[in-house]
């Protein structure tokens, strides 16, 4: 069955997220918090994805490596948007971005006191990706970038759990129609499936959020339409992630969100690197 390969150190999988760092995501989230802009949104989610990645590669001798990891921003320019050490590079492994974030930031969160109250402590969260918003929106080019990044690393691990891109962005392309670039990236293959390309759409308008849909039929313009479109069927692993989280997914569901809110945000990148055979 295809999506079915085991994920191990000696056979990694990679997941690649594309974010939108136009000028437009300096706007606000049209989602219920007008407070947050879209792309410190973005950035937020994806820090604390990248997090819990990290903790689920984490084993009593290490962190195994079990993906490669890739970052691209498109704007006013377009390439790798890991920070720090990390900076310039196409994929790391899932241990470097472990040892090496930007930075650390002091976070605060409310706790038990043990004593029936609540206090607030703070505590260190890593810093991978910062928002940035200027320029177009070149999201051709970022999936032509990503075809050619998945292709040299597919001819070295053809047996793998095909790659994930996640594709982060609010609105239409500034370089022609996505489409024959995103037919293209999920062309590439290994012998166990296409890669899967996934897209979240974050809109500055108050529309009702829409998770997993399978049908454009209720999406409200033609770019949410157009991305729905060149979204990838969610596979059956997948499928049953959304399940458990009470999604009412079909065979027809593909891997698309549209004004998601932060919450749905994370829990949709959450759904879509859900491993199927992590070893």
């Amino acid at each position: 069955m295809p999506y079915s390969a085991e994920i191990s150190r000696v056979n990694p999988s990679c997941l690649l997220f594309l974010i939108d760092q136009s000028a437009s995501m300096a706007d606000p989230v049209g989602a219920g918090e007008f407070h947050k802009l879209k792309a410190d949104g973005v950035a937020e989610a994806l820090n604390r994805l990248l997090q819990t990645l990290v903790l689920k590669c984490a084993k009593s001798e290490g962190i195994r490596d079990y993906y490669h990891v890739g970052v691209l921003g498109y704007g006013a320019n377009v390439g790798p948007a890991l920070g720090g050490a990390l900076a310039g590079r196409d994929l790391v492994l899932i241990s470097e971005i472990a040892d090496m974030p930007t930075r650390l930031e002091e976070r605060p969160r409310k706790v038990e006191d043990g004593a029936g109250g609540v206090i607030e402590q703070t505590f260190k969260f890593p810093i991978w990706v910062d928002p940035v918003a200027e320029g177009g929106t070149p999201m051709c080019q970022a999936l032509t970038q990503a075809h050619n990044i998945l292709q040299r690393w597919l001819a070295e691990h053809t047996s793998c759990f095909p790659p994930v891109v996640i594709n982060m962005t609010d609105g239409e392309a500034t370089d022609g129609d996505p489409s024959s670039s995103a037919q293209a990236l999920q062309s590439l293959a290994s012998r166990d499936g296409n890669v899967l390309l996934f897209n979240l759409h974050i809109s500055s308008h108050r529309a009702t959020p829409i998770m997993f849909p399978d049908t454009e039929e209720h999406l409200p313009d033609q770019y949410a339409q157009l991305l729905f479109r060149i979204s990838s069927l969610l596979p059956p692993h997948l499928q049953t992630a959304a399940q458990q989280e009470d999604y009412p997914v079909t065979a027809q569901t593909r891997g698309f969100v549209f004004n998601a809110h932060m919450v749905a945000l994370i829990q949709f990148l959450s759904i879509g690197t859900q491993p199927s055979n992590l070893r």
